[in-house]
């Protein structure tokens, strides 16, 4: 599947952002490079995305870190695997 806009919420701003994210793609499919980049003018480098997944059916949360962003052709985010 792709990057859901609906389903991205920012949940705290300042110089670094939190945000949430909701989607029945696997973790595999959402930290793959470029995943979000429909959303590069909302997320900068170091912002915070709490995603929850799913894994056939199965939901889990996942704390990711965006590496890359502003002024960025491609998104890039790491959960630390």
């Amino acid at each position: 599947m792709a990057f859901t806009r609906s389903t991205f919420v920012k949940l705290a701003g300042g110089a670094r952002q939190v945000h949430y994210y909701s989607t029945a793609d696997a973790i595999a499919t959402v930290i793959a490079s470029g995943y979000f980049n429909s959303a590069t003018n909302d997320i900068k480098a170091h912002d915070i995305i709490l995603a929850v997944t799913s894994n056939t059916g199965t939901h889990a949360v996942d704390m990711l870190v965006v590496t890359s962003a502003t002024d960025a052709t491609t998104v890039t985010v790491t959960n630390g695997t």
